[in-house]
């Protein structure tokens, strides 16, 4: 299955909102990598300013790595950047309600990141995850992804 990206340019993203319902939330965090085949070319990692989150758990959730981010006023902008950073590269996405919703706007093909991992969204994947491939727990998921999607490529291969 992995063998279907070899030569592709695709993205793996993750995005933190404030609602599930993006007619009343934010993106406070949108993470994304950049691949071609295994290979990473870019990454991609906004937030919105603090000031602008408004909702304390999520404010505490994503206190980490300050300044690994880029910062925003607005979910419009961090949207607007993300769509030119991404062209019109295939997502793999976290199959979840509120990340469909928010990426509803978007042309670009879209796929479950899980097809490729053997598995499918529930609340504890990213655990499973992290066992599974004997991973170390990371704030950036997409960061877990991508070391999964090696993992399953080098099973692939033997």
């Amino acid at each position: 299955m992995i063998k279907d990206l070899e030569n592709k340019e695709y993205i793996i993203l993750e995005i933190i909102p404030t609602s599930p319902n993006p007619e009343k939330g934010e993106v406070a965090q949108l993470s994304a990598l950049k691949l071609k085949g295994l290979t990473l070319l870019d990454r991609f990692d906004y937030r919105l300013k603090e000031e602008n989150i408004n909702n304390i758990y999520i404010e505490e959730m994503i206190n980490y790595d300050k300044e690994n981010f880029t910062y925003k006023e607005t979910t419009k902008e961090i949207l607007d950047d993300f769509k030119k950073w991404i062209g019109k590269d295939l997502l793999l996405i976290i199959d979840n309600d509120y990340t469909k919703d928010y990426l509803k706007k978007y042309k670009n093909k879209k796929e479950s990141i899980f097809n490729y991992l053997d598995t499918c969204f529930y609340d504890d994947v990213f655990n499973e995850i992290i066992k599974k491939y004997n991973l170390e727990a990371s704030n950036y998921i997409v960061d877990l992804l991508y070391e999964a999607l090696i993992y399953e490529s080098n099973k692939e291969n033997k």
